[in-house]
Order: C-alpha cells, then sequence, then structure tokens
C-alpha cells in the first residue's frame, strides 16, 4: 500500500513542530518545507526539523517574496509586514511541490484565531480558495473547527486524531509537546525581521526613495545607522561585527569611509553622483559615533572606492 505523504510549511516554531508530529503518528511521511527569502531564514527550522528526526527542504523565494512585499495585494500588519500575501505566496509554491512530487496534501501549523490578521476564519477560507489547494490545505491543529479535507474524506488521515486548538493561548500546545516529548522548540517572538517596526520604517523609506533594490540593499538595511541625503546613503557601522558586515557588501559604485588613526566605525555611502560634501558628511558621522575620535582635531580618514 502506498504511503501517504505531506508536505508541511514548516516554520520551526511550536505550532508547525505539532503539526508535522500529529501527522507522523499517523503513519504519515512528513516532508517539511521552509521557504526562504531576504527576511526570514531557515536556521531555526533546521534545528526544529532535527529534532522531530526529519530533514528540511529549503526553497528560495527571495525576488518573487520582494515583490509582494512591496506591492501586497492584502496589505500590511502593523509593519511591512504582509502577512496574508506572503502566506498565500508560500500555499501556492507549495502546490507546486505538491503537484510535482506527488503529495497527498499540504498541512500548516495555522491555528484558528492566533492571529487576527491572517488567521481568523475568513482569512484561512480565503488563502485556501487562492492557493488553489481547496480541500488539500489541512491545519492539523485546529481541523475539527474547519471544513473536513479531502485527505480526512479519503480516510488518508484520521480526523479523529486531529485537534480544536484556537485563540492565541499557548496552553494546549505546550500540552501536547510534553506528551509528544518535545523538550526543546523556540519562543513565539517569530523570525521576519519585516514585522520589526524600525526596519519597516527603513524598508519603507527605501523603497520610497529606489525603484530598483535587490537583497543586497535589504542586507545592509539589517545593519548600522542609516541617514539619507536626497537619494544618497550613508550607513555607520555599530560595532565590529557590523563593519565587517558592511564592508563585505559594498559593491561597485560604493565609498567606504575609515579612521586611519583611531577606532571606530566603518561607514559605506551608497547612490550615484557622491559629491564632496556629502564625503564629508560621511566623515562627520564616522568621527561622531566614535567615542575616542568624538571632539579630536587629528582625524585621518581612509576612503575606499
Amino acid at each position: 500500500m502506498k504511503k501517504v505523504k505531506a508536505l508541511v510549511l514548516f516554520s520551526g516554531g511550536l505550532d508547525s513542530m505539532l503539526s508535522a508530529k500529529i501527522l507522523m503518528e499517523q503513519g504519515i511521511k512528513v516532508v517539511p518545507v521552509y521557504f526562504k527569502s531576504y527576511f526570514f531564514g531557515p536556521e531555526i527550522a533546521k534545528k526544529s526539523a532535527e529534532i522531530l528526526g526529519l530533514k528540511l527542504k529549503v526553497v528560495d523565494i527571495s525576488k518573487e517574496h520582494l515583490k509582494i512585499v512591496r506591492k501586497p495585494k492584502f496589505g500590511y500588519g502593523q509593519s511591512m509586514n504582509p502577512c496574508i500575501d506572503c502566506h498565500l505566496l508560500m500555499l501556492k509554491k507549495a502546490k507546486e511541490i505538491m503537484k510535482k512530487e506527488k503529495f497527498d496534501f499540504v498541512a500548516t501549523g495555522e491555528v484558528l484565531g492566533e492571529r487576527p490578521m491572517s488567521q481568523n476564519k475568513k482569512a484561512l477560507e480565503l488563502i485556501e480558495k487562492l492557493s488553489s489547494l481547496k480541500g488539500y490545505l489541512l491545519r492539523p491543529l485546529s481541523a475539527k473547527l474547519l471544513e473536513e479535507t479531502i485527505p480526512e474524506k479519503k480516510r488518508l488521515v484520521d480526523r479523529e486524531k486531529l485537534f480544536d486548538i484556537k485563540g492565541r493561548s499557548r496552553k494546549r500546545q505546550i500540552e501536547l509537546a510534553k506528551k509528544f516529548g518535545i523538550k526543546w522548540y523556540p519562543s513565539p517572538a517569530g523570525g521576519c525581521i519585516l514585522t520589526d517596526l524600525e526596519f519597516g520604517k527603513r524598508l519603507k523609506e527605501l523603497f520610497e526613495k529606489k525603484k530598483k533594490i535587490d537583497g543586497n540593499d535589504i542586507e545592509l538595511l539589517k545593519l548600522g545607522r542609516h541617514f539619507w541625503f536626497d537619494d544618497i546613503k550613508i550607513i555607520v557601522g555599530r560595532d565590529h561585527e557590523e563593519n565587517l558586515k558592511i564592508k563585505k557588501l559594498a559593491r561597485k559604485g560604493d565609498i567606504l569611509v575609515e579612521m586611519k588613526n583611531y577606532t571606530g566605525p566603518t561607514t559605506l555611502i551608497r547612490g550615484k553622483g557622491i559629491k564632496n560634501e556629502i564625503l564629508e558628511k560621511a566623515k562627520e558621522l564616522t568621527k561622531f559615533y566614535s567615542t575616542k575620535a568624538r571632539g579630536k582635531e587629528d582625524v585621518k580618514f581612509v576612503i575606499i572606492k
């Protein structure tokens, strides 16, 4: 008899771990998939998958994801996080994998009512419909509160062994983790930097200033102090680790500014038509953010083009 195969969207959080484990307990072959982008990566998910004895499948959706972050159909959350559009993109990709690799259905760790914007009943139904996964999208933690799926009707999955969890409390999930012997799982803080308000402000400003951006621009947003002068940006490193990362991210056309006779930040200038006044401003900022050089008159600079 052919073994039932489930493709599980796997963030690495407790909900996705439990959803995978619930299906594994039914003898279903589970393959966890993580869709990585410029804004979130698979490090935690890999660890969580290993704990369950599973090998994580990682799929890069960075370029497509950046497009929907810039112009989401269903809008943003509190910051620049387009949760519904993001989840929809992942499910569409999951549908492609399901069809190509002959999985029986797709499952997620979604819990009804856990996230007001993206996990209310209306949103869950809409996402299922628009992803073309109608009937083939199973949410093991809340399945008994939702419409019966095709794999349940076909008895590929035992509905009685699924759950009716709802709301933001994690009490029942923690109880389930104990039952399944899951001793480690990440905190529910979330791994998506788009939910960070300060990062969201930087990203919004970047979208307003630049029509074309890429992964390098996004990585720079995660580092240093940012200053705009019209369409030219100056980024000042905050510590040694950031200085090294900023140097690695410098590309053709950028200018790096460092001090020759004092320790302090590495500063990057990015933009077209960098004039001398901008270079002087970068020097001022570099000097200001060095506790040893601030106020000194003998500071010498190294300019790397």
